[in-house]
C-alpha cells in the first residue's frame, strides 16, 4: 500500500491551481527545488509520472488528476475534522477571518459582526478588504476562513475547494443629474439611457457588471468617463457628465444634484455569494458568522 503524504499531495494540487514551480513556491512559501524534489519523491511513491511539460509550464498528467480526484475527498474529510474539533474544543468560541469586497463591509459583514457581539461575544471576526475575485484567492490560500464575492466574479459552485451560499441580489439603481429630461420619467428603463454617456471604473468586477447590464438591456454602453469611487462618480453625475448605475447594498451618500431611480423592467441584480472551503463551515464559529451574515442580507432585502 501506498504511504499517502498529505502535504505532498497539497503541492501537487496548487502546482495544478498555479500552473508553474516557480508560482506554487510562492503560494506555498517554498523554494522551487524543495517543491521539484517534493513532487519527484510523490511520483517515486505511486509509481506513476504525475506532470508532463507544456512549454514553459508543467500540467499535472491523467494519473496526477486521478490522484487529486481522490485527494480531494480527504481535503474535505480534513477540513471537517478541523472544524469539528475546534468546535468541540472551544465551543461557541473561534476566530473567523473573513475576506469581503468594499460595499460588503458595511452593509453586510458590520451588521453581522454587531449581531455576534450580542448574540455570541466568543466568536471573533477579523475582516480583510479584497477585490471580489482576489477574496477566493485568499479563501483557497488559507488567508480567510470566508470569502464574500459577487457570483460572476466567482469560481463556479463545481469547484471542489469551496462550499458557496448564496446571500443576496442586489439591485442596481440608476443615478442621474436632477435636471435630467428622464429624472421624472416613470417607468424608466436602462434602455432608455443607451445614448447617455457612463461612468465606471475601466476595468475589474463593475466594469464588466456595467457592461453586462446594459448589453442584456440590448446596447453598448459609451464610457464617458472613468472612476471607481462612488465619492467621485456621483460627483460626476451630479455635474451633469453622465450617469452610473449604483448598487442598492452600497448606500452611498445620495448628493443633492443627483436623482436615484430604480428601474422597472429591465432592473438588473448582482448576486453576492459567501463562501468556505469544502467541511470548514461545520465549524461553530464559521456557522455563526454565515448564519450573522444571512440576517444581515435579509435585512438588505426588507428596506
Amino acid at each position: 500500500m501506498v504511504d499517502w503524504d498529505i502535504r505532498k499531495l497539497q503541492i501537487l494540487r496548487t502546482l495544478g491551481e498555479r500552473g508553474t514551480v516557480t508560482a506554487t513556491a510562492e503560494a506555498l512559501r517554498m523554494t522551487p527545488s524543495a517543491v521539484s524534489q517534493q513532487l519527484t519523491n510523490l511520483a517515486r511513491q505511486l509509481g506513476v509520472p504525475l506532470l508532463e511539460a507544456q512549454g514553459r509550464r508543467v500540467r499535472l498528467t491523467d494519473a496526477a488528476r486521478l490522484v487529486l480526484r481522490h485527494a480531494e475527498a480527504v481535503f474535505e474529510q480534513l477540513e471537517r475534522a478541523d472544524a469539528e474539533l475546534a468546535a468541540y474544543v472551544q465551543g461557541d468560541v473561534g476566530e473567523v477571518r473573513v475576506g469581503a469586497f468594499s460595499t460588503a463591509v458595511p452593509a453586510l459583514v458590520v451588521p453581522a459582526v454587531k449581531a455576534l457581539r450580542t448574540a455570541h461575544p466568543g466568536v471573533t471576526v477579523r475582516v480583510r478588504e479584497a477585490e471580489a475575485s482576489e477574496a477566493y484567492e485568499l479563501l483557497a490560500a488559507g488567508d480567510v476562513d470566508l470569502a464574500l464575492s459577487l457570483a460572476a466574479q466567482a469560481p463556479t459552485a463545481a469547484d471542489p475547494r469551496f462550499t458557496r451560499v448564496p446571500l443576496l441580489a442586489d439591485p442596481l439603481d440608476v443615478a442621474l443629474p436632477r435636471d435630467h429630461a428622464l429624472a421624472a420619467v416613470d417607468g424608466l428603463r436602462l434602455a432608455d439611457l443607451a445614448g447617455e454617456p457612463w461612468i465606471f471604473g475601466g476595468s475589474g468586477p463593475w466594469s464588466d457588471i456595467t457592461r453586462g447590464a446594459c448589453e442584456a438591456a440590448g446596447f453598448s454602453p459609451v464610457q464617458g468617463h472613468s472612476a471607481a469611487g462612488w465619492t467621485a462618480i456621483l460627483a460626476m453625475v451630479e455635474a451633469g457628465m453622465g450617469v452610473a448605475l449604483v448598487p442598492r447594498m452600497a448606500a452611498v451618500g445620495r448628493e443633492r444634484g443627483v436623482v436615484m431611480r430604480e428601474l422597472t423592467a429591465d432592473r438588473p441584480l448582482r448576486h453576492v455569494v459567501a463562501a468556505v472551503r469544502k467541511g470548514a463551515g461545520e465549524g461553530a464559529a464559521v456557522g455563526r458568522v454565515l448564519e450573522a451574515l444571512r440576517e444581515a442580507a435579509a435585512g438588505q432585502l426588507s428596506k
